[in-house]
């Protein structure tokens, strides 16, 4: 009589609500954001009715309703008692929202949406630099000018230099006293310095022209120049976006 060993389980793959994200309704709505900003569902057109977006993506209505709250929260949709749920126009999305800006990113083919957040960075940062031209402690100085004697030194290292760069302009709208701009400021650079298209090829000679502009920056603080120092950051943020920008068009909203 031949034995018969034990009988080997069957290992099923895990239902498929084991593998969704804890919280459902963020996950629709990040994905309903993304379908939204490309286009999928145009401004001023309905979204689909609640019954089809819960067989869309296998949710109840109380996840949809909370997932289109969510929408409507970062202004992507306007819902209105017996009208249903109309998708806005791009003006009045919440582009500091997180998940809106990256998708505004990704299908940014002109890099319009980046050169507005240059655009946005430069207005903000060059009255930071202005305002810390007028109030900067020689502790402060201390800081500015090691951090630029050190990115001297270190740009041959792309991620070290990044570091230091990022530490210097953050001392300066510390300095500034304004937490709005420097939030907002902030806001904008966690979407996209990680976003190769923003970041550019990290070329050593493309660093070495950065921290000349670095240096201006921190010569017009350490004079007390607060004119000096507004000109200088401007000048530097566009011109370090303009030697990394790898659009073919005219970037005409960086004009002033």
């Amino acid at each position: 009589m031949t034995a018969v060993g034990p009988s080997r389980a069957v290992v099923s793959a895990p239902p498929a609500w084991v593998m969704r994200p804890a919280n459902l309704a963020s996950a629709v709505a990040a994905e309903m954001v993304d379908r939204i900003v490309r286009g999928d569902h145009a401004p001023g057109t309905p979204l689909p009715p609640e019954p089809a977006l819960c067989e869309t993506f296998s949710v109840s209505r109380t996840v949809v309703r909370e997932a289109v709250k969510m929408l409507q929260e970062k202004g992507l949709v306007h819902v209105r008692q017996g009208s249903g749920t109309t998708v806005t126009p791009p003006m009045m999305w919440n582009m500091l929202d997180e998940l809106v800006l990256k998708a505004a990113i990704a299908k940014d083919e002109n890099l319009d949406i980046l050169d507005d957040v240059v655009v946005t960075r430069r207005l903000l940062e060059s009255d930071m630099a202005h305002v810390a031209a007028r109030v900067a402690s020689q502790d402060i100085l201390d800081q500015l000018g090691g951090f630029v004697d050190r990115m001297d030194k270190l740009v041959g290292d792309h991620a070290a230099y990044a570091d230091h760069d990022r530490a210097f302009h953050d001392v300066i709208m510390q300095t500034s006293g304004n937490r709005i701009a420097r939030g907002v400021v902030r806001a904008l650079e966690g979407q996209v310095f990680d976003t190769a298209r923003y970041m550019g090829r990290p070329a050593r000679a493309l660093r070495i022209a950065s921290n000349r502009g670095h240096r201006r920056i921190y010569e017009g603080i350490a004079a007390h120049d607060p004119d000096g120092a507004a000109e200088a950051m401007f000048t530097h943020i566009t011109e370090a976006w303009l030697v990394r920008r790898n659009g073919s068009d005219d970037p005409v909203r960086l004009r002033r």
